[in-house]
């Protein structure tokens, strides 16, 4: 009989990394702090953040919590978001201005990009570019991190022309697709939204180009536009669906401020701003939503733990983002949707009533569902 999951194995670091960017003094560190309570120092002039803030932020989940009512843990772990407040970005940064390539390499390192662009007017915040205009803002951003691109393509396209003069076939056809992607990205077009051909597919994944990342934005509105956002949100929202990007209106201070607050406080604040909710759940989850990821969820006599995943992951790949012992000894995964699990009350009244199937290494984790792997050792 393989072990269960979770028995003795420490699991797998699986917080997902996303970059908060923008011009300085969008709002980045204000939201930073009311998404993590994390500290980051918050000011009105530029800079500010230099080296990089990070915090981790767990992903709310109804499901986890009507399974832990039922199975009464002595632990609920939800799964966790990994947000990293970036140095706020200004013209001219591919070239080195700013904190330039600094700000440049910290956003290859995440897995998305969360665009926070000013929606607010505030006169003790100084606004960078002069007046408000949050479309050219975002624009300024997407130039940048577009130029960075252009020059990493250039210089692989250069590398695989020196080895095309030697002959070789393949180099050629990589050139031809680099120079194709070098025209897109030329006239404003993001990677994400470029064709790559097979022959550049995995020069273009090694570098890791910023405009290849997944993109939700942000408007940070003024208290006085909520709750529909103001004109300025909607001008940003547009960009966002021509863009085929993900989008959310809060306002940062405001989100700031209900941490400070005790339940009823916070929600007698939302009410008397006319939100039914806070900002910072949709933000969450729209991140989570921008990688197309599923939640499954692992139970123990002691724990119930929710676990992000690619759509699409196998059996067998969701025992390895637990832990590689057991994708190497997979054996088989016991599984159960989590509405059924509640509707049981319990694994072992699921297994006595037949609800728990038994699935091979092959079967496609669904959102939603509740596994247990057997595992040898």
């Amino acid at each position: 009989m393989g072990r269960a999951a979770g028995t003795a194995l420490p699991p797998t670091r699986m917080s997902l990394a996303l970059g908060l960017v923008g011009l300085p003094n969008a709002g980045k560190s204000t939201l930073f702090n009311a998404l993590t309570r994390g500290g980051a120092t918050v000011a009105s002039y530029p800079f500010t953040t230099i080296d990089p803030n990070l915090g981790h932020v767990p992903v709310p989940d109804p499901r986890l919590e009507a399974l832990a009512r039922v199975l009464r843990p002595e632990r609920v772990v939800p799964a966790t978001i990994r947000f990293i407040d970036i140095a706020g970005l200004v013209r001219g940064a591919s070239k080195g201005e700013g904190l330039g390539n600094r700000f440049l390499a910290h956003i290859r390192e995440v897995d998305a990009i969360v665009h926070v662009v000013r929606c607010f007017t505030a006169g003790d915040v100084a606004m960078v570019e002069g007046d408000l205009n949050p479309v050219r803002d975002a624009e300024i951003v997407e130039t940048e991190l577009a130029a960075a691109d252009l020059e990493s393509v250039a210089r692989a396209r250069a590398a695989a022309a020196t080895r095309a003069k030697s002959g070789d076939a393949h180099a050629k056809e990589q050139v031809a697709a680099l120079q194709r992607l070098e025209q897109g990205l030329a006239t404003g077009t993001p990677a994400r939204r470029l064709a790559v051909e097979e022959p550049a597919r995995e020069i273009v994944r090694d570098l890791r180009l910023l405009t290849a990342k997944p993109v939700l934005y942000v408007a940070n509105v003024g208290e006085g536009d909520l709750p529909a956002g103001g004109a300025h949100a909607r001008a940003l929202r547009a960009l966002a669906d021509r863009q085929g990007a993900g989008f959310v209106a809060l306002a940062a201070r405001l989100e700031a401020e209900l941490g400070d607050l005790s339940e009823e406080d916070a929600r007698a604040y939302l009410e008397a701003v006319g939100l039914r909710e806070p900002g910072l759940p949709r933000l969450i989850q729209a991140s989570y939503a921008l990688l197309d990821l599923v939640s499954f969820f692992t139970v123990l006599s002691n724990e119930v733990r929710a676990w992000p995943a690619p759509r699409g992951t196998t059996a067998v790949e969701a025992a390895g983002k637990i832990h590689t012992d057991m994708q190497r000894g997979f054996v088989r995964a016991e599984v159960i949707g989590w509405e059924a699990l509640v509707a049981q009350g319990s694994l072992q009244a699921a297994r006595e009533h037949g609800a728990v199937r038994v699935e091979g290494r092959d079967y496609v984790v669904a959102d939603g569902d509740v596994v247990t792997f057997r595992f040898a050792v």
